[in-house]
């Protein structure tokens, strides 16, 4: 598990997810655990190691 501080799109306060290395490319859905308002995550990794990362708002 790879920790990944960044900013809600929301509420602009700094959140951290645990992501998944062992799957290369991934999109889903996580609430804020600030405002609790809905984030699309997308996360890419290559050989364990961060290489994309995009969270936005669902509207």
């Amino acid at each position: 598990m790879y920790e990944h501080f960044f900013q809600c799109p929301y509420c602009w306060e700094e959140i951290s997810m645990l992501l998944d290395t062992s799957v290369k490319l991934q999109t889903y859905v996580e609430d804020c655990e600030v405002c609790c308002n809905p984030i699309e995550v997308t996360v890419g990794f290559f050989e364990a190691e961060l290489t994309s990362f995009e969270a936005q708002s669902i509207e």
